[in-house]
């Protein structure tokens, strides 16, 4: 008798296409914040108050500290046991 064996393959891959697109477009929006804060940096035109502003989006978003527990807590560390 053949064992039922489960095969998700075809969800892990849909779960991983998934999450590489989350990944691509956050990372074209942290290239857009860094090439905006760029800019501004660079351009004498620019008004200081659109600089400060641009440095603070920069560091609000891209520069800001996570602890590590908040990591493995979002990545489900402590809820289900860890699969190798």
């Amino acid at each position: 008798m053949i064992p039922n064996i489960r095969n998700n393959q075809d969800h892990l891959a849909e779960e991983f296409r998934r999450l590489e697109n989350y990944l691509v477009q956050e990372s074209r929006i942290a290239l857009l914040k860094i090439q905006s804060w760029q800019f501004a940096m660079k351009t004498p035109e620019v008004g200081l108050h659109y600089q400060q502003e641009a440095a603070a989006m920069v560091k609000q978003s891209l520069l800001s500290f996570v602890p590590n527990s908040f990591v493995l807590s979002e990545e489900g560390y402590y809820y289900r046991p860890v699969e190798n």
